[in-house]
């Protein structure tokens, strides 16, 4: 079985190898602004890990022995998704609403195969909360640059990570990949043993 992984995240790459060592990556060019968001947060991340999956797919043209496993992460704040800020005032705004406040990431994760007999996909939630964090400390924050490419503007695993206080659920899940979940998935699927 060939494995890939529809993602450029070095984030899920590097957490992909503790369940598969070996697999390949083909970044996938879905349009994520086609997929509209209508309220359910884990309706939309599926459809979007999904779409993304789908589109890799039609790359290996109904190859029995590929499976695509297809991930996107949100943060939601009260019914506002936020994606990966376009620039510094953006990761502010986006940090300046989440300081003493919970919200929630939630990652969609898609596993299909190029000859469309495996279809799965789940999506997993972990709220987490900031501290309340002084104008200072946000500066600081954004001018670590930590912010760049990432879902809600922070990633728990780096310069953000002393700003929160609390997680409930999956850690990895925050990461943008939430392994137990993707283990499990995988295990009722027969894919692993």
């Amino acid at each position: 079985m060939r494995f890939v992984l529809a993602s450029a995240s070095e984030r899920r790459q590097e957490l992909l190898r503790r369940i598969l060592p070996e697999y390949e990556i083909m970044v996938s060019s879905f349009d994520e602004s086609l997929v509209p968001y209508e309220g359910d947060e884990s309706a939309y991340v599926m459809e979007l890990s999904r779409s993304k999956s789908h589109s890799v797919r039609n790359l290996y043209g109904g190859s029995e022995d590929v499976l695509i496993i297809g991930s996107d992460t949100i943060v939601s704040l009260d019914g506002t998704i936020y994606g990966k800020p376009a620039d510094r005032e953006d990761a502010s705004s986006m940090i300046r609403s989440m300081s003493g406040k919970w919200h929630s990431v939630y990652s969609g994760i898609s596993i299909i195969s190029a000859d469309g007999n495996t279809d799965s996909s789940f999506s997993v939630r972990t709220d987490v909360k900031f501290m309340e964090m002084t104008d200072d400390e946000m500066e600081d924050y954004l001018d670590t640059l930590d912010w760049a490419g990432k879902a809600g503007g922070y990633g728990i695993q780096g310069e953000s990570s002393k700003y929160i206080e609390e997680i409930r659920g999956d850690y990895y899940n925050v990461m943008g990949l939430p392994l137990n979940a993707l283990y499990k998935n995988l295990k009722e699927l027969d894919i692993l043993g």
